[in-house]
């Protein structure tokens, strides 16, 4: 999934290729993408985009006052085309979502991979209109962001770090990959109650979290949009490495399953060498 560096990155590119141009034709492909139907797609066209912003892992494109909002979600990506096909797309079972032509022939696609349809698209007069927007907690970069902010949120929390670090009400922007990134850097176990951190504990962790997604920032800038997926895995310490080496002391990356995702984490650094509990796991072995 995109989580904030990702959509940053994107936010960059699209300022670079969008903002002057003018939309000529918005063309949904799968009808399910669209969660707002007044203003229809549609309305965009003729109109000039002026700004590209990002709001947690949400894309805005503001054209003259009117905004495409997406959400990635899980499978979705932005595919740039200095050429589109000539033609209107055809609908059908690929992973093709939505289409965004420009004036001079250059324009993007929305697609989707799996059978789990997430993305969306929302067309909007204000970006604060689409509810996951309204529901965002800061942003983590911003820079009123410090560390008293930091501690305030997590003062009274009772949930696992690893959980009240992905809740977009709390912080905006934080997905699985980066929390468990975030959370090898601070040597913490990602199931430590947010309720036990000492003051101590919060500012390694706070150091790690804006560490952690400014270097992932500065590592997507300037990459192309069809790159990007690969440039966030290459720099992945723990995340989706289960089986391998940590990078830090040697010992195995383990993972621990849930019924729609997994994390990782290494014992050695985060645990006191001790493997967390895999309920799922064990099940399966019985």
């Amino acid at each position: 999934m995109p989580e904030l560096p990702e959509v940053e990155a994107l936010t960059d590119f699209l300022t670079e290729h969008l903002v002057g141009h003018e939309i000529v034709r918005v063309l949904p492909v799968a009808v399910s993408v669209l969660k707002t139907y007044d203003p229809p797609p549609a309305a965009l066209e003729g109109r000039t985009v002026t700004g590209v912003t990002r709001h947690g892992k949400f894309l805005d494109l503001d054209a003259d006052g009117l905004h495409l909002v997406t959400h990635l979600a899980r499978a979705g990506w932005l595919h740039w085309k200095d050429r589109l096909p000539d033609g209107p797309p055809r609908p059908g079972k690929g992973p093709l979502a939505l289409r965004v032509a420009l004036e001079d022939g250059e324009g993007f696609d929305l697609t989707e991979a799996g059978t789990q349809k997430s993305l969306a698209v929302y067309v909007v007069h204000d970006p604060a209109d689409v509810p996951g927007i309204a529901r965002l907690g800061p942003d983590p970069l911003a820079d009123g962001f410090d560390e008293a902010r930091f501690a305030a949120l997590l003062d009274g929390e009772r949930r696992q770090i690893k959980g009240a670090l992905r809740d977009q009400s709390l912080i905006a922007g934080i997905g699985n990959a980066y929390s468990d990134e975030i959370l090898h850097a601070a040597k913490m176990s990602p199931f430590k109650l947010a309720s036990s951190l000492t003051a101590d504990d919060v500012s390694v962790l706070y150091k790690a979290l804006r560490d952690t997604l400014t270097e992932a920032v500065e590592r997507s800038r300037g990459v192309a949009a069809g790159r990007l997926k690969a440039e966030k895995k290459s720099g992945l310490r723990v995340h989706g490495r289960a089986g391998e080496k940590c990078p830090v002391c040697g010992d195995t990356i383990r993972e621990v399953s849930f019924h729609d995702s997994s994390l990782q984490y290494c014992p050695t650094c985060q645990t006191g060498g001790k493997p967390l509990a895999d309920r799922r796991m064990s099940k399966l072995l019985k």
